[in-house]
């Protein structure tokens, strides 16, 4: 790691040391039982809540996600992330929900909610593996490419084949930047790298960095500190983590913007086109993607495993709703700032400069423009930011496994014996996302299975909290079909050639730069590189929604990538709903003591003190109908609740920042634009 000074590893090794320290010192509160190990005890306030908040919804997934997606397609591509900013006002309730139902897991809901252990326990298993994939997979993955990026092997230790690598990707650039005037045989060559590029054979850079002992050493200290401490020492870590996520947030845009000649060459070097803030018909994201993916995240925000061990361990309504709010409102602010490093990417590396994985531009800038120390920092800004998101999760995970699983195997197992469990749980988990971050490679399809993943369940908790004619056989179809559409039909059809290699399948629509985007599969590429003639293969992720939609007699094929993508996250967004209305209604009712329980419960506020909350709960379930008068719709299956004074007040001043922060995101970029 010859490109890191003395002072960085000092910076790094401090970091990992402190992150264990902390991990002790709250170790001594975190054998307390459940509570006190997966909730820190219902005792985080409005200062830790706001931490746990940012930290958790805050990674260097997203920075480096945004950053690569605006190096490829524009400002717009911001909005993958940034669209979450129409989420804070729906903040403002959820985590009161979250709260109120005074449970443990998310898993308890389903129990809870319809009496289903069965239904708890898929949910249980699928939120395991989706985590470890989308979570601490991913998380590694990022941290890792980030890292190679910014450590690299010098040219005299190049091995053959990392040579021609790095030599056919320099000879691929110059071919594209005077595409239009090469001969026919030259024509033929560039042809054969775009192969190559498509299928990740060519690269700007080598790194030394061996990733399975990365992954390794990174995991060590990332289980090191949450097993000493669990959920009081992620709160705890989350201070100091937080202040490192700003810091790496703002590190690299001013440097950047030196290194360029300040804002105005923004303007000159950038294209036109990339500080269309909405995006246009070339693009992935235009408008109507925006409001897909703010349906699709929605919907799956409302069912994350995370959201029951982040509100369910506050200390009182008020700090579970104040942590969701200022906390995520932290995170707009980031991703503003992402964008224009990405901005800042794209005037770097243009031209013969351009880089062969758009997923490098962070680690890349970071090389090129920090010195020693800083870079150290930057290095330990990355590790805390995924760090702070795979500790949250995984003590959900962890809690999860506790509860809905080994506990009704062992019922009567001590409190003691569960946090040990917990702890276990905890390092075979972080064990299997070591080999998960193995098998990745590409950001931007991970990013996309991010947006749809937990889309079934969260429909399925959405309904459960506000209507009473849910059923269990609903649930169950609406779950395993809107996943088989969107998750595991996808992944498993793109492994059989004969899907694959289908003709009708492997389409390419031609675009306007002269390329060609692909219809149903990720990647398109020829199964021979070198061979023009050969047949074409689909790769990565097939859109089974799109192949519905076309069967249905949709024209997905003449539409451009922004609609066909928005297309995409409408059907996943809208299928489970679907689902769950018109099977209820052909169902029996669920059992009518049981809901009206639940509601009752919901319909009770929280008291700051756990023997006043107590007594109310006990009047709740001598009299659940008691706050009936606070419904909304009187008489009917939906429960949606009237709005209190705090309630309204803080809607309209979530709406109104989030109106502000949207115009000071396009005041910015039309500051700098063209």
């Amino acid at each position: 790691m010859t490109s890191l000074h003395f002072l960085d590893y000092l910076i790094i090794g401090a970091y990992l040391v402190l992150m264990l320290v902390l991990g002790r010192v709250a170790g001594r509160h975190a054998s307390k039982g459940e509570e006190g190990f997966f909730l820190a005890g219902r005792k985080l306030g409005k200062f830790y809540q706001l931490f746990l908040n940012f930290g958790n919804s805050t990674d260097a997934n997203n920075a480096v996600s945004t950053v690569s997606l605006v190096y490829q397609q524009g400002v717009s591509a911001a909005w993958l992330a940034f669209q979450m900013v129409f989420m804070n006002p729906y903040f403002w309730f959820m985590n009161v929900w979250f709260r109120r139902v005074r449970l443990i897991t998310m898993a308890d809901l389903f129990e809870d909610r319809l009496g289903s252990r069965s239904l708890a326990r898929l949910y249980a298993v699928f939120q395991i593996l989706a985590a470890v994939v989308v979570t601490i997979g991913f998380g590694n993955l990022v941290t890792y490419k980030i890292c190679t990026a910014i450590v690299v092997k010098p040219e005299a230790a190049w091995t053959v084949a990392e040579r021609a690598s790095v030599e056919g990707y320099h000879q691929w650039r110059e071919l594209e930047n005077r595409a239009s005037s090469l001969t026919p045989a030259e024509a033929g060559e560039l042809d054969v790298l775009r192969e190559r590029v498509a299928r990740g054979e060519l690269s700007h850079s080598v790194s030394p960095i061996n990733p399975f002992l990365f992954y390794l050493v990174y995991t060590l200290i990332v289980g090191g500190y949450i097993i000493l401490g669990g959920m009081a020492a992620t709160a705890l870590n989350e201070i100091v983590q937080c202040f490192l996520i700003v810091s790496f947030s703002l590190m690299l845009l001013p440097v950047g913007l030196h290194a360029i000649g300040g804002f105005s060459a923004l303007g000159e070097r950038v294209p036109e086109a990339f500080f269309d803030l909405f995006g246009n018909l070339g693009s992935q994201v235009t408008t109507l993607t925006i409001l897909a993916v703010f349906a699709v995240s929605w919907v799956q925000i409302t069912g994350i495993m995370g959201n029951m061990s982040i509100g369910g361990s506050a200390r009182d309504e008020y700090a579970a709703r104040f942590g969701a709010v200022a906390g995520t409102y932290s995170k707009r602010l980031m991703v503003i700032l992402w964008a224009f490093c990405g901005l800042v990417a794209v005037a770097l590396y243009c031209g013969p400069a351009a880089l062969s994985d758009p997923d490098m531009a962070w680690g890349m800038m970071s090389r090129q423009l920090l010195g020693p120390g800083l870079l150290g920092l930057m290095l330990t800004g990355v590790m805390a930011a995924n760090m702070s998101s795979v500790a949250a999760q995984t003590m959900s995970i962890s809690a999860l496994f506790v509860r809905t699983i080994y506990l009704p195997l062992r019922p009567g197992a001590t409190g003691a014996r569960l946090v040990t469990v917990g702890r276990w749980a905890i390092a075979c988990i972080l064990g299997l996302g070591i080999f998960v971050a193995m098998a990745m490679n590409n950001i931007f399809t991970v990013f996309q299975l991010v947006l749809t993943v937990n889309v079934p369940f969260g429909a399925a908790v959405f309904m459960m909290l506000f209507w009473r004619r849910l059923t269990v056989p609903a649930v169950w179809c609406a779950v395993l079909i809107s996943a088989t559409v969107n998750l595991v039909a996808p992944l498993a059809l793109a492994r059989i050639d004969a899907v694959r290699h289908h003709p009708a399948l492997t389409v390419r629509v031609e675009n306007a730069a002269g390329g060609s985007n692909p219809v149903y599969f990720d990647t398109v590429v020829r199964q021979r590189p070198d061979d023009p003639a050969s047949l074409l293969e689909g790769r990565e992720r097939f859109h089974m929604e799109l192949y519905l939609l076309n069967l249905a007699g949709v024209p997905v094929e003449k539409m451009s990538p922004g609609h066909r993508f928005a297309a995409r996250m409408f059907f996943d967004a809208l299928t489970p709903f679907v689902l769950l209305l018109g099977i209820s209604l052909l169902t029996r009712a669920p059992e009518k003591r049981r809901v009206d329980l639940f509601y009752g419960k919901m319909k009770t506020p929280v008291d700051a003190t756990p023997d006043l909350d107590a007594r109310e709960m006990e009047e709740t379930l001598r009299n659940p109908a008691r706050f009936d008068h606070t419904k909304l719709f009187p008489n009917s299956s939906w429960e949606f609740t009237k709005w209190n004074r705090i309630d309204a007040l803080g809607f309209l001043f979530c709406c109104a920042f989030s109106g502000a922060l949207i115009l000071l995101f396009w005041g910015l970029v039309r500051l700098v634009a063209p």
